[in-house]
């Protein structure tokens, strides 16, 4: 061992000293075999975390049980979420059920937040539906969010609707009404003060239908996680 580490030594220092044009980088053997393992441990890597990424049926970890969500519709919101929120638990920061239906204790609870976060209602006719949204929501004078914003419905099967890249009306809220998407006639999800009626039309945001059976609707629960990532 000792013997063939002074050789390498030796034929760098061969090579430096006797320094022309096409010797710029020297690499010894160890180097370059140690060059090699990197690369393909990072291209297995990232093959696996595609794969990963497809064959995810894992359920997300839930800090809390959900009352609205059942396991089959946790893989298949987990699954089109951004990659960056994968793997990291999902916490409950706002209920109906736990913090009465107060618009304005949601968005208190999400006051600290800086993560996305899933907003999941069901409504009086059980339907659940709901928005993933890039970042908490605030009272804002502003539209906020980003293109990762996107609407959902179980109604009858997993469907989603993803940004259509035609306005960036992502979401506004103020203390009467959170809003989510616009531009058109109508939200594409709207609720008001006290989490009680809401209304869903088509908008040219995400180029959604209505996500619950009537367009006004009366909500039953709401739930909003948080996502690290």
């Amino acid at each position: 061992g000792a013997m063939r580490k002074a050789q390498e030594n030796l034929r760098v220092f061969y090579f430096a000293s006797d320094c022309v044009e096409p010797y710029v980088e020297v690499i010894t053997v160890k180097d370059s075999k140690r060059r090699l393992s990197l690369c393909s441990s990072v291209e297995s890597e990232e093959e696996e975390n595609e794969e990963y990424q497809e064959e995810n049926e894992d359920s997300p970890v839930l800090s809390d049980q959900s009352q609205l969500l059942d396991e089959y519709q946790l893989q298949k919101l987990a699954a089109h979420m951004p990659a960056r929120t994968q793997g990291y638990p999902w916490n409950l920061v706002y209920s109906t059920a736990i913090h009465g239906s107060s618009l304005k204790t949601l968005y208190r609870n999400m006051a600290d937040l800086d993560s996305p976060v899933l907003l999941v209602i069901r409504d009086m006719h059980n339907k659940v539906f709901g928005a993933f949204s890039s970042d908490p929501f605030k009272v804002s004078q502003y539209c906020y969010g980003t293109g990762e914003t996107f609407l959902f419905t179980f109604q009858p099967d997993f469907q989603h609707y993803r940004w259509s890249g035609e306005n960036s009306y992502f979401v506004s809220g103020n203390m009467e009404s959170l809003q989510i998407g616009g531009g058109g006639g109508g939200f594409a999800l709207w609720l008001d003060a006290d989490l009680y009626h809401g209304a869903s039309f088509s908008c040219p945001t995400f180029n959604n239908p209505p996500l619950s059976t009537h367009q006004d609707f009366i909500v039953q629960d709401v739930e909003v996680w948080t996502v690290r990532g």
